[in-house]
């Protein structure tokens, strides 16, 4: 368990054992799961943690960039924000998103870099040019709903 406290340490992140109990859990699980939901795994191993520090944990984890933070509106909560769902794979990947849950799935890698290599590259230098940025990263994000037998 050496990897944990070694990427803690590149990323000047002081390696607690509720910190790497919280990104363990996270880096384990592809539920994309809300802070609370990560509290209820995590109590379960690492007992004693409260929900205060399981949010500062994931703060701190997103500003230094080893999760990511997803945060948006469903037709479950009314058009009101979702509870933020964080996700430890920070690689270039896409998301379905279900607008009725709010859940996130990842797309299956292979699809997800087959969509990505098809974006026209003259339409991104444009949107560069017009804007005067550099676009570093292109996200996409898929919006619907679940259908019958796919639901989870």
């Amino acid at each position: 368990m050496d990897r944990i406290p070694a990427l803690f340490a590149r990323h000047n992140i002081r390696c607690t054992p509720q910190r790497e109990a919280v990104y363990s859990a996270l880096e384990a699980t592809e539920s994309h799961p809300t802070a609370l939901e990560l509290h209820g795994m995590v109590a379960k191993k690492a007992g004693g943690i409260s929900l205060a520090t399981v949010y500062n944990t994931l703060e701190l984890l997103t500003r230094k960039g080893l999760t990511r933070r997803y945060v948006h509106t469903s037709a479950s909560t009314g058009g009101r924000e979702e509870a933020a769902r964080y996700d430890a794979d920070t690689r270039s990947h896409i998301h379905f998103i279900d607008d009725q849950t709010g859940r996130l799935r990842d797309i299956p890698a292979d699809l997800g870099v087959d969509l990505l290599s098809k974006l026209p590259a003259d339409v991104i230098e444009q949107i560069e040019d017009r804007l005067g940025v550099r676009i570093d990263q292109v996200r996409i994000e898929l919006h619907g709903d679940q259908t019958g037998s796919q639901a989870c």
